[in-house]
């Protein structure tokens, strides 16, 4: 059965990109080469935006509505583009096979966030680099402990198993990962339980 959130997103998706997101995809994604291998792709919204340095990308995507969405959106693409229903914690790529892993809102949603960014390190060649956009912890304790509640609760399930309160900016670090670029800016521009983004490059220590 096709999720609550699966239904959902596309519409939300196109709404936040009107409103700024897409230049968020654009700057995430500038400058790639190689192969790269994308974590939750959702419907497909970064294909467009990948640069002509891309030789091919690797897109997961388990949930199966935004998977047929993400295929079709692949069928459009600038680049080469194979989409996968793989998951995370086990991405379909050998030892040091890709240049690049992309995490574009999905650290939120995905079971085990440490395993995840484990399966980044694996499939990474030697030099290579995550690129991450995400939404998590808030900036202050009484945003956090709302953010906190929510994700006890109601969020969760309504949201394709997000959670508000992952500080991912840790998570990456603790990883084994380098941070060299990283912004923080809330998007949309209010202080709310997930305006709080994270945008960034990463190398393995």
């Amino acid at each position: 059965m096709t999720s609550l959130f699966a239904r959902m997103w596309p519409k939300m998706r196109r709404t936040l990109d009107s409103r700024g997101m897409t230049e968020h995809r654009r700057t995430l994604l500038a400058g790639l080469a190689g192969h790269v291998l994308e974590v939750g792709a959702g419907d497909g919204a970064n294909f467009a935006h990948y640069p002509p340095t891309v030789i091919r990308v690797l897109a997961v995507e388990p949930e199966p509505k935004l998977r047929n969405l993400a295929a079709e959106a692949a069928a459009r693409a600038p680049v080469s583009v194979e989409v996968s229903g793989a998951s995370a914690g086990k991405l379909p790529a050998p030892d040091a096979g890709v240049d690049s892993v992309v995490f574009c809102l999905v650290l939120c949603t995905v079971p085990d966030i440490d395993g995840a960014l484990a399966e980044a390190r694996r499939v990474l060649k030697p030099g290579g680099q995550i690129r991450f956009l995400e939404h998590g912890r808030a900036d202050s304790a009484g945003l956090v402990r709302i953010q906190r509640a929510l994700d006890a609760t109601v969020w969760p399930p309504l949201a394709g198993g997000c959670h508000t309160s992952r500080d991912i900016v840790a998570a990456v670090e603790r990883a084994g990962f380098t941070i060299d670029d990283l912004r923080r800016y809330n998007f949309p521009p209010v202080r709310t339980p997930w305006s709080f983004h994270a945008r960034g490059t990463a190398t393995v220590r």
